[in-house]
Parts: C-alpha cells; structure tokens; sequence
C-alpha cells in the first residue's frame, strides 16, 4: 500500500511538473520537452565537475589541469607527490621550460637532527630598507598566500589560511575587503588597501588617516601597506562582490549595505597621477612606519616609465611591486575583462622590470610576482626573471580543499571556502586545513630549494636567465635571457651570505 502512494506522489509531481513546463513561456526546452528537459540544466549545472573527473584528460582541464590539483592536494596531505614512469609533457611544444641542471649541484643542507633545512627561505631583501622605513620587513618565506578577502573567502577558509601562514613562517594578503578577526590568528599579514578603502575608510566611504592609524595601531601583526591599482582577474575595474555573498558580518567590517552588489570603483579617489600616488604611499609609510608597495597588473606602460622616472628623482615611492598576471583571479569577474584585459604575468612582469632596470633602481624594490607560480617550476621561471618573492592564491585554496568547481562568485561553492552558507563552510574544519596549507606551502618551498641545489645555488633568487632554456620552435631551445631580451640585476651577495645557513 505504502508504494502505491509512492508511486501516485511521484506520478502527481511529474504531472503537475509536466503542466508547469508545457505552459510556462520562458524556457524553450521545457516547453518542447517538459521533464526531461529539466536534465539538460542539471547537466549543464554539474558540467565543470562532470569535464574534470570523467571527460578531461589530466593534462586539459584549466585552469588547473587534473595532475597540477593532484600535486597540490597530495603535498598538502604530506602525501607521496611523486610521480612514475617519466614525464608526460610535450618536451618540444613551444614554451616549454627545462632548468639546467648544475654537474656539481650544491649539497643538501641538514640541521642538527639529520632533517632537510627547508623549513625556511627568507627574502634576500630587506623591505623598506632603501626608503629609510622605520619597521622595513624581511619576509621569512619566499612563498607567501596572496590576496584573498574574507568576503570573497568564507570565514573558515580565512582563518585556515592565516593559521597555515603562522605555521609555515610566511605572510598572508588579507585581500582589499580590510582586516577581519579571521585574519588575526597568528599569520603575518600585508594588508591591502583598494579603492574601496575597506577597513580604512569613515562614513562617507572616503580614506581616513585616522582610521588607518589606528587599524595599525590595533593589528600588530601587520607588517606592510599593499595599495592595489588593479588585479588580474578585473584590471581597470573595481572589486566585485555579489549580495548573496554579504553577511551582516561583512557588512560592518566593509561599511556596505546588504541590499545591493559591494562593487568598488575603478580607480582610487586620494590620487589621480603619479606624483599624488607617490605622496600617497610617502603618508601612509609615514604614519604607520611600515614598508608600502602596490600592485597592479600591467597594461599600458606609461605609466610604470613616469613612475620609475619620478622614483629616481625623489629617492621615494614603493618599496615593493606586486605584478600580477592576467590569468590570476580568485572572485567573480566580468568575462572579457578575465580573459582579454592585462597582459600575462611573463610579458607583463618583463615590461615593468625592463623600466626600473633603465632607472637602475632594482634592488631599490622587492619585486613580488602573482599569477598561477604555486608550482616549483613555475617559481623558479619567476625568480630568474628578477621576482623576489612569489604570491599564491588558488593554489593555496586548492590546498585546504578547493575542488576548482568554478562557483566562487555565485556562493554556492561546494568546498565551502568561496561561500558563507554555514552548512557548507562547516565542511572546512579550520585546524585540519590550517595544517594542510601550511604542509603545502612548506612542501612547495622544499621543492623549489631543492631545484636551487640541483642547479648549483643556495637561494632561489640567484637564478638567472641563462639558467634556463624554453622550447622555441621544432627542435630548437633558446635561453630564458635571451628571450626575455634582458639579463637580470642579482641581488648583492653581501646581503645574501647573512641569510643562508652554514
């Protein structure tokens, strides 16, 4: 008796859903095809997943491919993240990099107890150190969590990321949504300031001095000012989150109202130009006495010309440069402005250093690089191309969880880190991914050590463009140098010798 009103209820709602489909004038589909029209949009709603696991090869699926997750997900684990049977790659296939390999490399390094000394790599500059900073900053990893906003991010993923930052010694980018309690567990931060001015801001939405001295006052766990003229994923346009996404929470801290989309504007209000830029960042050093950079993707170059021009001038500006690459992109994004606005971080990243390099004021800046560098061989690319530091991002979400289900601006992601639906964030426990990222992180720097030994080096930042040759046609490798068309200024060994260990 039970199944036969079962089977009547399922027989009504398919009826009822019949009707709905055929009447209803909206939705073509359904209309000719009422029920079974409905599987076309489940379908179409679980592609990305249905492509990565079951149609896709490993090598296909973007933005990251199945085996860059894998190697992410099993260093995070502390799992085995070798791989067997040679390399899967196209050897010849344009672009290809192939680090060369030193025939008498450096020797491993071990600590008192026999263990790999890994554990840390510190910058081989001095942040804020040429600009005569009072708290210039040397960061003690050379893999740092890049900008990621709690609003973009859920609370757990924030805290999770901050506490992995704590425990594997490096810095975390708290993104322009401001400082939250989540970013406060422990990590060093770099606080971003955009143009929404987040965090820093009174109650007109304007830059406040006073509430910017005092959030430093309040944070001292802050450890440099990152003012943020554009992003990879939207340059030219302002931060975007979506009013699904605003708690009540998110509301206080960014001082927005729930009722619509926290789109912040395009360009910043406290300056126009770049000497403004440049008075900018001298008044927030000033205050907060800490080193100030910005970062930006990179478009059209006269402006990084005027601002090196004016830089050498002044003896002033930004103590650190965050390039970022067209491909990077975490939060929700117009389509044509993610795929077809900025230049990639290699071209973009090799305009700008080529400018300083003319103004010779290289080592006057620590230059940080941004844009899909959380693998080793990727980072090292960076660093022979004059990086200093790397920033990463989804990487680093991948590390605690992210399945690259592509729904971060809709707030229904599944790993629950790109969402604030509490039953979906419950699925991140904070410690277990704290522990995760921090493995990551370090498994990574360890990584990226060990291919600075094979080459002959101590510290990653002595690689240089003849260390590496990229594919650049049928049979034919060329050195990253030549073309890149510039030899990179090395960092002075004097600073150098004092951060590497016996």
């Amino acid at each position: 008796m039970e199944i036969n009103y079962i089977l009547l209820g399922s027989g009504g709602l398919l009826l009822i859903i019949f009707l709905h489909d055929i009447i209803q004038r909206k939705h073509a589909i359904l209309r000719i095809f009422p029920v079974v029209g409905h599987l076309r949009y489940l379908l179409e709603k679980i592609g990305p997943e249905l492509r990565q696991y079951w149609v896709a090869n490993d090598k296909e699926e973007m933005p990251f491919t199945r085996s860059e997750r894998s190697w992410v997900y099993a260093t995070s684990k502390k799992q085995n993240n070798n791989f067997g049977f040679g390399s899967s790659e196209l050897m010849y296939e344009t672009g290809y990099p192939v680090l060369k390999h030193s025939a008498f490399p450096t020797r491993d390094k071990y600590d008192a107890h026999g263990n790999l000394l890994t554990s840390s790599m510190p910058c081989a500059k001095l942040i804020g150190k040429a600009h005569n900073r009072k708290n210039p900053y040397r960061p003690q990893s050379i893999v740092n969590i890049s900008a990621m906003s709690f609003g973009s991010l859920g609370k757990n993923a924030i805290s999770a990321l901050n506490l992995g930052a704590k425990e594997a010694n490096c810095y975390h980018n708290t993104g322009e949504g401001g400082i939250s309690p989540y970013h406060t567990q422990g990590g060093d931060l770099v606080w971003q300031i955009g143009t929404g001015y987040f965090g820093a801001r009174d109650a007109e939405g304007k830059f406040s001095m006073k509430v910017f001295k005092q959030a430093i006052e309040n944070n001292p766990t802050v450890k440099m000012i990152e003012i943020k003229l554009s992003q990879g994923a939207k340059p030219g346009k302002g931060g975007i989150l979506p009013k699904d996404k605003i708690t009540e929470e998110i509301s206080k801290i960014r001082g927005i109202p729930r009722d619509r989309d926290c789109i912040s504007p395009n360009s910043h209000s406290e300056f126009t130009n770049v000497s403004e830029l440049i008075e900018f960042i001298e008044s927030l050093a000033d205050i907060s006495g800490l080193p100030v950079g910005i970062k930006s993707a990179v478009g059209e170059s006269q402006f990084w010309e005027e601002l090196a021009i004016q830089m050498k001038a002044k003896n002033k500006g930004p103590d650190f440069i965050t390039i970022d690459g067209g491909e990077g992109g975490t939060g929700a994004a117009p389509l044509a402005f993610a795929d077809h606005v900025s230049l990639p971080f290699k071209i973009g990243f090799k305009r700008v250093y080529t400018i300083f390099k003319n103004q010779e004021l290289i080592n006057d800046i620590t230059w940080i690089g941004s844009a899909k560098l959380g693998f080793p061989d990727r980072a090292v690319v960076a660093f022979a191309m004059g990086c200093d530091l790397i920033n990463i991002a989804r990487e680093s979400m991948l590390s605690i969880g992210c399945i690259q289900a592509q729904k971060c601006h809709t707030g229904h992601c599944p790993s629950g880190i790109a969402t604030h639906n509490a039953w979906l964030m419950r699925g991140v426990d904070v410690a277990t991914k704290a522990k995760r990222a921090a493995q990551y992180l370090k498994g990574l720097r360890k990584e990226i050590l060990q291919l600075t030994y094979a080459c002959g080096y101590t510290h990653p930042c002595q690689f240089n463009g003849k260390d590496i040759e990229i594919s650049s046609g049928v049979n034919l490798f060329d050195p990253l140098e030549k073309i890149i068309g510039y030899e990179k200024v090395n960092v002075p060994m004097a600073e150098l010798n004092d951060l590497l260990p016996n």
